[in-house]
């Protein structure tokens, strides 16, 4: 059998499509819709995508299915989801941020609630959002972009991480406002991927085995990951495998704190075994990743 492959939209690829508002190949802004890198033909998201409709319309798909876009609209896609069919109407105006998904996730880190954006934006990939919500997404995305073009900036990449997690927060509470004024109930598998994320939130530093997840949930190991994949698109292990990665890199990144120490913290029998773990998952050592 031959396999075809559907070519993936990245910051490298947008940054050769679109301006000079980015960072190595981390993150790309663009203000103007009709300059986002988006495909008429069927290509996987290698970053994630967010964006903000304020004029016009614009159409698209994403995993076949079909979603209409209008002013104040607010449109989150997912890294490995699988956009086509993107069409704008003449008149159509915007903004949108590329950002590579572990990116996101380590802006994401300091925030509460982590799962409730996730979860929402898998269910709701576009969503209405109240006109302060407007001018508020609005006046950080004028402030990144100022700040991502000066490259002069020593503290540039700093800024640029705080400006997007005060940003990534006031998305969070607009999913907050939604959420309660959505009375519509979740079917089942929903409620399992919820409860299985927000175990993982509070357990992976100490627990990696689904068997431990399901008897948690009072379900079988093999329910609980044919259910995480039906709804999620992604195994239970690579759910947890991405916390543990995500919390390996920021602990990395922004603590002094040895392999070793990390290794006893996040539960791992030794520094040898966090290591092969690492490399396996990220595809540097630890100690490349952090002198990187």
């Amino acid at each position: 059998m031959n396999n075809q492959y559907i070519q993936e939209i990245t910051i490298s690829y947008g940054k050769s499509n679109y301006g000079n508002s980015y960072i190595d190949d981390d993150i790309l802004l663009c203000d103007e819709f009709s300059k986002v890198p988006l495909p008429t033909s069927p290509r996987r998201m290698g970053c994630a995508l967010l964006a903000l409709c304020l004029e016009g319309k614009a159409y698209y798909t994403v995993n076949t299915e079909r979603h209409a876009v209008g002013p104040n609209d607010l449109i989150i896609i997912s890294e490995g989801q699988v956009l086509g069919d993107y069409q704008l109407s003449g008149d159509c105006q915007g903004i949108a941020i590329m950002i590579t998904e572990d990116n996101l996730r380590e802006t994401m880190a300091g925030i509460k609630e982590l799962s409730a954006l996730f979860l929402f934006s898998r269910f709701h990939p576009v969503f209405k959002l109240q006109q302060k919500e407007v001018d508020a997404i609005k006046d950080y995305f004028w402030m990144i972009k100022r700040k991502i073009d000066d490259t002069e900036n020593l503290f540039r990449h700093d800024i640029v991480r705080l400006l997007m997690s005060a940003l990534i927060a006031d998305f969070c509470n607009a999913v907050a406002r939604i959420q309660q004024m959505n009375d519509k109930r979740k079917t089942r598998p929903e409620v399992i991927f919820s409860q299985f994320i927000r175990l993982v939130e509070q357990n992976f530093r100490t627990e990696r085995r689904v068997s431990w997840y399901s008897s948690q949930l009072n379900i079988t190991s093999k329910y609980l990951s044919e259910t995480v994949k039906h709804v999620s698109h992604r195994t239970p292990n690579e759910w947890i495998d991405n916390y543990v990665t995500l919390e390996m890199r920021v602990l990395l990144k922004n603590s002094n704190k040895s392999i070793k120490q990390i290794a006893t913290e996040l539960n791992f029998p030794n520094q040898s075994f966090l290591g092969k773990y690492f490399k396996e998952h990220v595809g540097l050592s630890p100690s490349e990743y952090r002198r990187k």
